[in-house]
């Protein structure tokens, strides 16, 4: 059986060789195969003259209260998960508020992250003006 093994193997392994160095060898080939995916470029240097700006973000272009919250915020205060205020329940809303300094101080535990909930909800590229636009969205103040 080890003798049929290496009758099979033996070809194949040729055939592999064979595969390989068939492939272009030349240094513009060979350059085309490794070249990077991509390029880091700072503003202001040669390269970044070359390439072409990148687009912003079309996600931080203004979303309304209700487009934050269905997506980053509804989660858990729609449920109030981990002790989160409800959507809707001012009262629990106005005192934390009144705790934290007003709107401000919610907004500031919003940027920075409070007990469970991670910085700025999990919505990273939110400007603070749309967090406080979901703020004051749900908590009604």
């Amino acid at each position: 059986m080890n003798l049929m093994k290496k009758i099979l193997v033996a070809p194949a392994a040729v055939l592999a060789l064979w595969a390989v160095s068939a492939q272009a060898t030349t240094d513009e080939a060979i350059a085309e195969r490794i070249k990077p995916v991509g390029v880091v470029c700072v503003q202001g240097d040669e390269c970044a003259k070359q390439a072409a700006p990148a687009a912003p973000a079309a996600a931080s272009a203004g979303r309304s209260a209700d487009d934050v919250i269905a997506q980053h915020c509804s989660v858990c205060h729609t449920a109030g998960v981990a002790g989160a205020p409800i959507s809707g329940e001012t009262a629990v809303w106005k005192e934390r508020a009144d705790a934290k300094g007003g709107l401000e101080g919610l907004l500031q535990s919003a940027i920075t992250g409070l007990n469970a909930m991670p910085p700025k909800g999990t919505c990273n590229d939110c400007s603070d003006d749309e967090l406080l636009s979901a703020i004051q969205s749900m908590s009604g103040l």
